[in-house]
């Protein structure tokens, strides 16, 4: 297989030419998960704190499951 300079440097600039809008679409894609990502915190930060409901409740009950058939 013979393959001039002309081909070569050819092959080269297709190869960068491909590269380069794959390399933004990463960058994109990285942006967007950053984006994700800090919403779901916001979200998560906004939930009240999970305090349990047992006020005026005897510290015995719901202690137990019991289940038969």
């Amino acid at each position: 297989m013979d393959i001039s300079p002309n081909q070569a440097v050819s092959m080269a600039v297709t190869m960068q030419q491909a590269q380069t809008p794959q390399a933004v679409q990463i960058s994109m894609l990285k942006k967007s998960m950053d984006i994700q990502s800090q919403g779901a915190l916001a979200l998560l930060e906004s939930l009240p704190s999970a305090t349990p409901s047992t006020q005026g409740l005897p510290p015995n009950l719901g202690n137990n499951i019991n289940t038969t058939a």
